[in-house]
Formats: structure tokens, sequence, C-alpha cells
């Protein structure tokens, strides 16, 4: 985790993203003034309320990467949603109420995880314990089973012949294992230690939910929140508990969790999530152009209007009841995004655009910039290529007029079709190396070189044919 200052966060964005200065430096100050607004008194951290942004540009310039490497830099609880998949409440699909639930749950997740990495290595103890208690347990069982069969051939040797010796030999190899009589615990839990025995299959007994959260209950109006909260504790006790015969490396795994489950306090893991949630969460809403369309003058809009209506609480400062309880959205931090080449962001209606007071428009990408995309970035699409050809151990190299080339074709087709941004990159990347993708387990050992003739030979007449590379560029 980077440390919450403009700088850096941009610093951080430039790994991945090429360009867009304005739009990193303007989420990067906003999620700073969260961290400062925390060192605030309480009384003035209760005025200070999020500076919401709207990302304006064509698609495939940012505006999702920059949501992407947000959510993996900021230490705070981060959705991503489409504001498309929304319909106004009363009609059939997602109400917006849906965002709050949505952004909760991953701050329960989160938390969840964190306080697991506490009490992971006296969880892994308290399994080892009860592993080594089942494992001994089979044995004991096995060489019981053992004497019995021994016994048996005593009696009927004559009737069972071949069958006999067959019973025999098998005892006789259960009688080998280790017995607990003889081989001490602490044997039992070196051979663990030493991963010896996760091969072996052993059955144990768990609870239907040992390998996850604790399920909660919808929270219901009226409902006591010592009640929804409670319920964590009570499940713990109240699971129903069934055996499994699973390997002993699985058995290790499931009893961990099912320990740490244990030790951990759901009580403290939701109220942190929730005070997360309410001081430090950010909602990213993809589309909202998509909401702006014709006014429908008589009846409810349900895709439009009707939904930025239902969104304007939430932006606003409203109380929303999710299945751990209610959740405050004042301080919540909602960045959206649209291409809006149909309609401008002062065709929301006016209440919301009141509430995104922050507007950065996006670029188109230059054929420079394609270029620096293909290059620069930490996961550009050249280093990603190279590094899956590489495990079928064939050296692809990109030279720099290779990429130019790309870049150069990249534009074209932008100009003179949909302008889809760098996502027209993956298109013609994957065309230029089909061939050496479908014959790359045939070239282990081989050097391929991708400059601007390589280049020309696979896309280049495509590009030239406008009706051709209309389907397939």
């Amino acid at each position: 985790m980077v440390a919450l200052t403009p700088r850096r966060i941009v610093e951080e964005l430039d790994r991945y993203i090429i360009g867009q200065e304005e739009a990193k430096k303007a989420v990067a100050v906003a999620l700073c003034n969260r961290e400062r607004r925390r060192r605030l008194t309480p009384e003035m951290r209760r005025e200070v309320m999020p500076k919401n942004i709207v990302l304006i540009g064509p698609t495939g310039v940012g505006k999702t990467e920059i949501a992407r490497r947000i959510a993996a830099l900021v230490d705070a609880p981060f959705v991503k949603v489409e504001a498309t998949k929304f319909t106004e409440v009363g009609y059939v699909g997602r109400d917006v109420d849906s965002i709050i639930a949505e952004l909760v749950e991953s701050a329960v997740n989160k938390v969840y995880e964190e306080k697991l990495q506490e009490v992971e290595s006296k969880a892994e103890r308290l399994a080892t314990e009860r592993l080594v208690n089942y494992v001994c347990q089979q044995l004991s069982e096995t060489r019981k089973k053992a004497d019995d069969r021994l016994n048996m051939t005593g009696v009927g040797r004559r009737k069972r012949g071949r069958q006999t010796q067959v019973a025999t030999a098998r005892a006789a190899e259960a009688r080998a294992l280790p017995s607990t009589g003889r081989r001490t615990k602490q044997v039992v839990t070196s051979l663990l230690q030493s991963r010896e025995l996760d091969d072996q299959l052993i059955e144990i007994e768990v609870t239907e939910e040992a390998e996850s959260i604790p399920s909660c209950p919808e929270y219901v109006s009226g409902m006591e929140m010592d009640d929804a909260r409670g319920w964590f504790s009570e499940s713990t006790d109240n699971e129903r508990r069934r055996r499994r015969r699973v390997s002993v490396k699985e058995a290790r795994r499931i009893l961990t969790r099912e320990e740490a489950n244990k030790l951990l306090d759901f009580n403290q893991v939701v109220e942190n999530a929730l005070r997360e949630v309410e001081d430090h969460g950010v909602v990213f809403i993809d589309e909202l152009d998509k909401l702006v369309g014709p006014r429908i003058e008589v009846g409810r809009d349900v895709s439009g209007e009707g939904v930025q209506r239902d969104l304007l609480p939430l932006v606003e400062g409203a109380t929303v009841m999710t299945r751990y309880g209610p959740v405050r959205t004042d301080h919540i931090l909602f960045i959206a995004a649209g291409c809006f080449y149909h309609n401008k962001p002062s065709d929301l209606i006016p209440e919301l655009q009141g509430r995104f007071p922050l507007r950065v428009e996006l670029n188109p990408l230059s054929e420079q910039q394609l270029t620096r995309i293909l290059r620069e970035p930490e996961n550009s699409l050249s280093k990603q290529y190279r590094a899956l050809l590489a495990t079928e151990g064939v050296e692809l190299d990109f030279t720099e007029d290779g990429l130019r080339e790309i870049a150069r074709l990249a534009a074209l087709m932008n100009q003179r079709s949909d302008n889809i941004g760098a996502r027209r990159l993956n298109t013609l990347m994957e065309r230029i190396l089909e061939e050496v993708n479908f014959t790359a387990p045939e070239k282990s050992g081989q050097a391929i070189t991708i400059d601007a003739s390589y280049v020309s030979k696979h896309v280049g007449d495509l590009v030239k044919d406008e009706d051709l590379s209309r389907f397939i560029l």
C-alpha cells in the first residue's frame, strides 16, 4: 500500500496509464482529501463533504483503468458498477440501494480477511492439533480392522483359499502403519509438518460454513442491531456439522479456516466494516451518460431520469438498510464516468449535476500515446505477449518501428470506424500474432522479431481494404 499523497498516487497510476494527467490529479486529490479529513476534529470532520467527480471521455482512454487501479491502490472499500444495470424503484431489476449493499459486502470481506491474517498462526496451530487427533484416530481404527481381518483368516483359512492370502497381506500392511501406542503424537505432528501425509485421505468433522465468513440474515426495518450483528456469534455455535473425507492437505486448509472463525469477533468485524464504508468508501459509477435520454412527460422513466432521481439521495447523503445494518452515505466518494457522445453532463438533472462538482475531460489517444501504451506500462500488451510465449520457449521481440506501426494502424482504424481507443490495440495484436500463437509449441527455442514489415505483412492489406476491415478490425 502506497502512502496516500497526491504525487505518489499519480506516480503509481503512471505505471499503468499513459496520459490523462488532469484526471489522475483530480482523483488523487479527492482521495487524499479523505485521508486529510480523517485527521480533523470530529466536529469539522462531519462538515467536510467529498467532492464527487465525473470523468468525461471516449471509450478506451483510461476511465475504467483508472478505477481499476484505484481499487488496488486505495486501502478502502471500493465497488464499480454500471449505471445501465439499474431501474427505478418499483420496476423489475436492480435498484440503486444495491450499490451500497455491494460496497458493504466488499468491506466486510476485506476486514474479515485482514482479521484472519492476524489470527492465522494461532489458527494453524489449533488446526494441526485437531489434525493430529484425526490422523491418530484413523490409524487406531485401521489397526483394529487389521486385527479383525487376521482373526477371521485364522478361523476359516481352508475355506477361503486365495481370498484368505489377499486379506492376510492387506491386514499385515495395515498393521505396519504407525501405532499411536508406539508412535507418539509428536511423530505424527512431525510427519504432518513435513507434508509427508498430505496425500493421505482422512475423515474430518466440520461445520457447513467452515470455509467462509458466517452468513448473516437480511437486515429488516425494526430489527435490533445487536440481533443482526449478534447472528455471527450464534452461527458459530449452532451450525450443523457433517463429516467429510478429504486429503490431509485439504483438511488442513478447512480446519485452519474453521479455527480462525472461532477466534474472530464477528461483531467487531461488522462494526469496523460499516465504519470504513461510511468514512472511506469509494463508488465508481460507469456509463452515467446512458441515463440521459428523451424526457418522458407521462409516467415513469425506468432507465433514465428515474434512475438519476433514485441515485440522488445516495450521492446527497442518505441512510441505506443493508443486511449488516444501516449505512450513512454522506461521506462516500462517488466517481462517475461516461462517454457523453450524444449528450453532455448538463443534460443530467440539475440536482445530480450539483452533487458532482468536479468534471474532468479525458482526451482521445494520439498515435504517439498508443505507441507508449504498447511499450511503457508494466502490464503493456508487448510485455504480456512476450511473457505468454516465453512459456512455450519462444522469444518474442518487438522492435521500435514495429510498435509504431501497430499504433499507426490502430489510430487509422479508430479514425475510419468507431473510436474505441486503446482497445483497438488488442484486436490488432491478436491478428498480428495469430500464427505465432498457433504454432508456438512447434517453435520452442526460436526467436521471432515483430518489426514494421512483419506487421504490414499480417494486417496491412486488411487495413487498406476498408470494407473488409469493417468486419475484421
